[in-house]
């Protein structure tokens, strides 16, 4: 079947259109061989009649829907312009996917707007995938490239190219963000964070605001990553090309200079910027000649911040900054240095003395102000030998001015790239590989070209010849590989322009020519192209214009561009006069000096010239046309030598919106940038390609013969020439089977006829089926229908007869009710208004008597309150008039007494009356006693009377019982009042309830928001503590490193020696007390300090610790360095241990009344794999003065046992492994080791008991180094029961009194050491959860989502897909991951915990961080994986994440949270399983997924692919829809497309409190070989 066949009714076409530049359209009628029209109707409606001139003219065809939206264009079936802009438009619009590959290159849309897809997750994600796995993205790409350079050792080149405004410099920065994040994680060094530092510093100095992009790169660079053996970043290195210097001193309407002159002056008010003597950018001719001061979005004085931290970062002290400031100043000054024309025709200038710009001009780059003013407006010039000075006209003087400027500019700019060079080159020896990224200019185009495009469009040029030749040697190596008999592709080659532009007598030649007259101009430089390459020896590619002889026309690989010729000379030599060269070398300035005194010894790549009076010199001088082509030989040299990618980035709209898109700009850029040569040359050979297990799941019903996979090839292979006759469309290769464009299309054809065949055969036998059906069911309901109808009708007959008696009787009683209800009503009504009357004059009547009643009422009330107030005036007139009368009447009364008491007669006056008082008083007792007897009688009288009245109130009592009373009657208004205050108090109750639900929501908020909060600190304080552990690791290492690089001389001692018993006094250790914050966020949740201490201390106490460690290393490093005779030292050392243990003893017998515990005989060092626990066993003895003569006696012994002492010890140390360490009981090192601190204590022994605890917290930071197993285990073996127990007798110190037989409190002061002890925990907890994820990371995608444990439930295997174009395959025959996988390392670290007795409450923590991990892995990988996202595939995941979730809650670790953490993961499978049709679908869907953000509901069903045809693809509609019922949830939110992978969740420790210790209760296994250690 030919092609031709293909053009049938209902096919799809493409046809031309002014506006969209394509349209679909749909063919009404077959198209026979020959017809000259075509019946079309287009996507609107309309019918259009196409009319051809030839076969050939035949509209291109659309490609089947199966392949909608596919991510790689080179896998269309029909390979043609309408066909890769509409699947671009269809990803850009309908799916949001700014990324598509076609082939080897990645086009990039321009989004116009910020998407989350550039997170750290999003890089871990794309790290160590497959290309061909993943959604396209610049990750991708750079993750490409990374693998094949680690993998084949071979340098790579990533080119990235595009027009301006079109994203190339924030593609280049996420290319070099991934590669700082892959390639420094495992070193931690700071060259990644140089390299991302050189980003805003080039930005700042390279780039502008032009009218089609606000952040235009204005040069081209080329940035060498170098990385090691080890695949980590050590350096880098920059190469830039073309700096668009007449930006400087020039720019058009609604563009800008470069961003720092904005910025300087954006900063001009801080105090260290005024010595700049700066002014806003309208006050600068360099400024302001654009009319744009601001970027909309933008802020030029924090833009100046991050570039000064970016030349921070790069070692670029703050004097230099200030000294590059004022250069960058000065040039802003010299713009508006004023000079003025004078002379008869204006042929001289001169400039003022007093000119303010130039003096600060001079002042700033510290040069003669004088000088510079005069060879602005002269020159010098060699006449004969001799040397003159000759004026310049105004217009010349300016000129000089302004290429001053771009010099200056030019010069600092170099100087910076070669600072920034200097920064990023490597330290730690010669880079193995690097990875190149070029972002360099795209083929430009304007209404007016000058020198910049050509050299831009020169440069393209010669990109796109390197890039031709790349994807031809591709497709040529893969048709090699599959070993196919394959003819040479032909492709358009460009050489012939380029040899227009660099040949012989070439553009380029004849410019250079040019510029080495005397008395050149563009228009005899014009002239020589006309007559080289026009009139001698045309040229296909050079043209001239009709109606202008001043430009000329190059036909480039992309479009015609016309160049005006004006200022191609005067850009090509760019010289600046030598004599204002010799005044800024004379400079006081020091980098102003070495600017220009660098100038001679600068390569001839720089830019820019010097000119000159002597012309010899001067024509030794190169070009910048011939800088240029040096320069792009060099880098074409590099790309030839590394294997390249390509990203080419399209500006979607002029108008800069986001997500708009202009088809007519993005094909003009899609011809410009090569993608549509790619596909050109892709569909000139065979650029669908299937394997042959693809091709048999898809085409499996057009094959005959046996269905199995097995002999899938063979089937195919038979088969397919049957299909296509002819054997030049189709070829078979070794594992893929070739196709020419549109054979795909054919067979998709073939298939659905195959189908609608067999769909007619089946549809015929089931309506047959049917059909039958149907009739025995009619004839049965026939029959029914007449039996029931006959009855039917006889009942109805009778039910009229019925109905007719019936209507007789009801109408004489409907007539009798109607008469008696007329006669009732009348009668009523008159009832109503004589009792209405009557009411109303019985009304009336009342409230005359009321407002009587109520008036003589008032005014009683109102002449009584006179009265009583007339009245209290009265009275309080009297009572102060008698107040004041009484008052004289008393002070004449005490004036008489006084006199009376200085007589005698007053005092026996007195006497007399106390005597009748007393005898007054004797009386009134008396009659008082016969009163009591007379209340006693009339006491017993009452009672007596009370009795009767209780006998009297007892008898009502039960009478009332027996006769009940009746209820009283309460009225209509009592009842409204009962009710209404019913109401009020069930109003108060809800009010009370609703108040209470609020204050215990309120609370609950409040408690959840400070949970929240600590959880938060925690984490925070955790994570400090992870980058501390980092930090020390890496002190270490530079210490380790440091010695040795020392050479100092050392001697070797025995290791016996080396394990001696060091004596346990204070020693300066990195975990002293000043060393360590008390206050910081524990994990034991017991016996803490509050949030608020937590929060304040626990920010500074990592640099606290970073400060002691660096100011006591190296007296520690003193400290512990070997002594000349160790033995010596260590037998006086134990002998006054020995001495001092008698002591300690002897002084706690006089001291207290008990010995609660034995005495200490022995101290030792248990070693478990570096965990140095200093042990100190309890022998019994009968009394302390026997064991002081024992010792005393045995004086002269010490030495020889402390000899075998010694060497037990070390073969204990030696032979202990971890397999017996493990086999020890639980808590046995802390239990000793508790014990030991505890009996030092307990003797007196203070410093002791800190060196026991030093010693094992120095040991396990060392066990914790050890990271090749589940050694972090054994920290946590011993480290959280010695935490527990040592802060649970520290408390205990502050409750009980030291008479407790129980427990002896602590005395010693050890908060520093818990806490250290504490940290140790974190940091054991997060070395084990980091070991485990290490284990975990590469397995869990191919075992969750890849392996098909449902067998035969996927049509299409993963490891069988389709592969894109220039991908390498992947590895087959690799053992498969399975769940089981995930299960047994899961398994592995639940084992090791388990045995070591840990609490449930951790294991349970451990695994929640862990499933975590596992479900955000998993989740990221599904949302940037199409071939994940089907029907088949979910139901695989769900099933493996059953099998998760239930091997969880076998081990009981449900608890924790662990099986909640795979929600996201569940929703997302159930989303690929549940309908995608209706709105109904759309809102089941919007309240299933609870815990998906919108992004990621959005993203998976953009991302579903039916794998069958049971299955369609989810329509743009749904998904629209899905959006609109999603606006009100992702409102708020912060955009979240994946999973933060690296979230750590806070761990607390379980406070337990430890039982009750003796050293009788220990059992020491005799495998641990310390039988030294013994009780006596």
């Amino acid at each position: 079947m030919a092609t031709l066949e293909l053009y049938s009714k209902g096919a799809s076409v493409w046809i031309p259109d002014p506006d969209a530049v394509w349209v679909s359209a749909q063919l009404l009628q077959d198209y026979s061989h020959g017809e000259k029209h075509l019946l079309l109707q287009l996507s609107d409606g309309k019918v259009s009649l196409e009319i051809m001139s030839s076969p050939t003219g035949l509209p291109p065809l659309g490609n089947p829907d199966i392949l909608e939206g596919e991510n790689d264009l080179t896998a269309l079936s029909f390979l043609h312009e309408p066909a890769v802009l509409h699947n671009l438009r269809v990803r850009f619009l309908g799916y949001s996917s700014i990324y598509t590959y076609c082939g080897i290159v990645l086009v990039a849309i321009n989004p116009y707007e910020q998407l989350p897809i550039y997170g750290e997750e999003v890089i871990d994600a794309y790290s160590g995938q497959d290309m061909a796995d993943m959604e396209p993205h610049i990750f991708s790409v750079a993750e490409e490239a990374y693998r094949t350079m680690t993998r084949e050792e071979k340098n790579q080149s990533i080119i990235i190219s595009g027009e301006s405004g079109s994203g190339k410099t924030v593609s280049a920065k996420f290319t070099m963000r991934y590669f700082a994040v892959v390639g420094g994680a495992t070193q931690q060094t700071s060259v990644e964070e140089r390299v991302l530092a050189s980003n805003p510093i080039m930005e700042s100095i390279g780039n502008a605001k032009t009218t089609r992009n606000d952040n235009s790169s204005r040069f081209g660079k080329y940035i060498e990553i170098g990385f090691g053996r080890k695949g980590d970043i050590i350096g880098a290195n920059m190469r830039t090309y073309l700096l668009e210097k007449s930006r400087v001193v020039f720019q058009a309407s609604a563009e800008r200079n470069y961003h720092i002159f904005y910025q300087l002056c954006a900063s001009r008010e801080l105090p260290e910027m005024r010595s700049l003597r700066l002014d806003a950018p309208e006050h600068f001719r360099y400024t302001k000649q654009g009319g744009e001061m601001q970027i909309p979005g933008t802020d030029d004085l924090s833009d100046l911040e991050r570039t000064r931290n970016a030349f921070t970062v790069l070692n670029v002290q703050p004097d230099q900054q200030m000294e590059l400031f004022r250069i960058l100043s000065a040039v802003l000054h010299l713009g508006n240095v004023n000079i003025q024309a004078s002379g008869r025709n204006s042929d001289r200038s001169y400039i003022d003395p007093g000119d303010r710009s130039l003096a600060v001009f001079s002042k700033l780059l510290g040069v003669e102000g004088p000088q510079m003013a005069h060879w602005l407006c002269h020159r010098r010039l060699a006449v004969g030998g001799e040397m003159l000075v000759k004026p310049m006209s105004g217009q010349q003087a300016v000129e000089a001015r302004d290429a001053l400027a771009k010099h200056i500019y030019g010069q600092l700019f170099t100087w910076t790239v070669q600072r920034l060079n200097s920064a990023l080159r490597t330290q730690r020896g010669q880079a193995k590989s690097f990875i190149g990224v070029l972002d360099i200019y795209g083929f430009e185009t304007f209404d007016r070209n000058s020198f910049e495009q050509f050299c831009i469009n020169y440069a393209n040029e010669k990109l796109q010849q390197q890039f031709n030749r790349h994807v031809f040697h591709l497709e040529q190596e893969e048709y090699i590989r599959e070993e196919l008999a394959w003819s040479r592709i032909e492709f358009s080659d460009n050489q012939q322009c380029i040899s227009l532009i660099e040949g012989h007598l070439g553009l380029f030649d004849l410019l250079d020519e040019e510029c080495r007259m005397p008395k050149g101009s563009d228009e005899s430089w014009v002239r020589k192209l006309y007559d080289q390459h026009l009139n001698s020896e045309p040229h296909p590619h050079f043209q001239k214009p009709r109606m202008s002889n001043s430009s000329f026309i190059v036909l480039h690989f992309a479009d015609m561009v016309q160049y005006e010729c004006n200022g191609f000379l005067d850009k090509n030599r760019d010289t600046v006069f030598e004599e204002l060269i010799n005044v800024l070398k004379a400079s006081q300035s020091e980098l102003v000096a070495e600017l220009f005194q660098q100038q001679g010894n600068v390569s001839s790549v720089a830019n820019g010239s010097v000119r000159t009076g002597k012309r010899a010199i001067r024509e030794h001088k190169l070009t910048v046309g011939s800088q240029f082509r040096q320069s792009l030989q060099l880098l074409m040299d590099t790309l030839n030598s590394t294997t390249p990618h390509y990203v080419r980035c399209i500006k979607p709209n002029d108008l800069k919106q986001p997500f708009m898109f202009d088809p007519r700009r993005t094909v003009q850029q899609l011809r410009a940038c090569g993608v549509l040569e790619t596909i050109r040359i892709s569909a000139a050979g065979y650029p669908s390609r299937w394997t042959y297990e693809e091709f048999f799941s898809r085409y499996r019903v057009l094959l005959q013969g046996p269905q199995s996979e097995e002999q899938a090839q063979a089937s195919i292979r038979k088969a397919l020439p049957q299909l296509i006759p002819d054997p030049d469309q189709y070829c078979f290769g070794k594992t893929k089977v070739f196709f020419r464009a549109g054979q795909v299309a054919l067979l998709e054809k073939l298939r659905a006829e195959r189908l609608h065949v067999a769909a007619v055969i089946i549809q015929s036998r089931v309506r047959g089926w049917m059909a039958r059906i149907r009739y025995t069911r009619i004839l049965w309901a026939a029959v029914t229908i007449q039996r029931y109808w006959r009855g039917a009708l006889a009942r109805r007959l009778a039910l009229t007869l019925r109905h007719t008696k019936a209507a007789i009787v009801i109408q004489k009683t409907y007539r009798m009710v109607v008469v008696r209800q007329l006669f009732l009503m009348i009668r009523q009504a008159t009832i109503t208004i004589q009792a209405f009357t009557r009411g109303t004059l019985a009304r009336r009547r009342y409230r005359q008597l009321v407002a009587e009643c109520a008036a003589v009422l008032l005014q009683a009330r109102v002449r009584g309150w006179l009265a009583r107030q007339a009245y209290r005036r009265v009275h309080a007139a009297v009572v102060f008039m008698q107040c004041c009368w009484r008052r004289r009447a008393a002070r004449r009364e005490l004036l008489k007494l006084k006199t009376e008491a200085r007589s005698v007669e007053k005092y026996r006056e007195l006497n007399k009356g106390m005597e009748v008082k007393v005898m007054q008083l004797q009386l009134r007792a008396d009659q008082e006693v016969g009163g009591e007897e007379t209340l006693r009688a009339e006491r017993e009288a009452a009672s007596v009377e009370m009795e009767s009245l209780r006998a009297t109130i007892q008898k009502l009592e039960s009478q009332k019982q027996k006769q009940p009373q009746p209820l009283p009657v309460i009225s209509e208004r009592e009842q409204d009042s009962l009710y209404k205050e019913r109401e009020d108090l069930s109003a108060r109750l809800l009010d009370q309830e609703k108040t209470q639900e609020g204050r215990f929501s309120a609370v609950s908020q409040a408690s959840a928001a400070l949970r929240a909060e600590l959880d938060e600190e925690r984490r925070k304080y955790q994570g400090l503590l992870r980058e501390f552990t980092r930090l020390e690791q890496r002190y270490d290492n530079l210490r380790e490193m440091s010695l040795l690089t020392e050479v100092q001389p050392h001697r070797r001692t025995d290791s016996t020696q080396s394990l001696s018993l060091e004596p346990l006094s204070p020693s300066p250790t990195p975990l002293s007390p000043q060393s360590l914050t008390p206050l910081s966020i524990s994990p034991f949740p017991s016996g803490f300090p509050s949030p608020e201490e937590v929060r304040r201390d626990s920010v500074i106490s990592l640099d606290r610790r970073a400060s002691v460690w660096s100011t006591e290393t190296p007296l520690l490093m003193e400290r512990m360095d070997v002594t000349k005779d160790p033995a010596v030292k260590m037998r006086g050392d134990d002998l006054a241990h020995a001495y001092d243990a008698v002591r300690v003893a002897n002084k706690s017998v006089n001291h207290c009344s008990y010995i609660p515990y034995q005495c200490i005989t022995v101290f030792s060092c248990f070693t478990f794999r570096g965990l140095t626990l200093c042990l100190c066993l309890i022998l019994p003895s009968v009394s302390v003065r026997f064991l002081e003569s024992q010792l005393r006696s045995q004086r002269g012994q010490w030495e020889d046992e402390l000899e075998a002492l010694r060497y037990q010890l070390s073969q204990a140390i030696c032979d202990i492994r971890v397999d017996s360490a493990l086999s020890l009981p639980p808590g046995l090192p802390a239990s000793v080791l508790f014990l030991c601190v505890r009996q030092a204590d307990c003797s007196g022994d203070q410093t002791r008991a800190r060196s026991l605890c030093s010693a094992a917290v120095t040991a396990m930071k060392a066990a914790l180094k050890v990271t090749s197993g589940f050694e972090p285990c054994f920290v946590l073996y011993v480290c959280p029961t010695l935490t527990v127990c040592l802060k649970y007798c520290t408390s205990f110190t502050h409750t009980h009194t030291l008479d407790s037989k129980e427990l002896v409190p602590l005395m010693t002061d050890l908060s520093d050491l818990i806490r250290a002890l504490s940290d140790l925990c974190i940091q054991a907890y997060q070395q084990l959860l980091s070991i485990t994820e290490k284990r975990l990371q590469n397995i869990i995608v191919p075992a969750l989502l890849e392996s098909e444990t449902i067998p035969g439930l996927s049509a299409v295997k993963l490891g069988t897909s389709r592969k894109r174009a220039g991908s390498d395959p992947r590895n087959v025959g690799c053992d498969v991951l399975t769940m089981a996988s995930v299960l047994r390392e899961l398994g592995a670290l639940h084992t090791a915990l388990s045995r070591q007795a840990l609490p449930p409450t951790l294991m349970e923590q451990a695994f929640h961080q862990l499933t975590y991990l596992i479900s955000a892995t998993a989740l990221n990988s599904l949302l940037l994986r199409k071939d994940i996202c089907c029907w088949s595939r979910g139901m695989q995941i769900r099933y493996n994440v059953s099998l998760l979730e239930e091997w969880l809650r076998s081990r009981g670790l449900q608890a924790g949270g662990a099986v909640g953490t795979l929600e996201p993961l569940i929703q997302a499978v159930q989303l690929l399983q549940a309908a995608k049709k209706t709105d109904a679908d759309a809102g089941a869907l919007v309240q299933t997924c609870t815990t998906l953000s919108s992004q990621q509901i959005v993203k998976i069903l953009t991302l579903y692919t039916p794998h069958s045809d049971l299955d369609e693809r989810v329509t743009l509609n749904f998904i629209r829809t899905v959006q609109g019922l999603l606006k009100g949830r992702s409102e708020g939110q912060p955009p979240q497309l994946l999973m933060d992978v690296r979230r750590v969740f806070p761990v607390t420790f379980p406070y337990l409190p430890p039982a009750v210790l003796h050293a009788e209760q220990l059992v020491i296994p005799d495998s641990l070989k310390i039988s030294f250690l013994h009780r006596a």
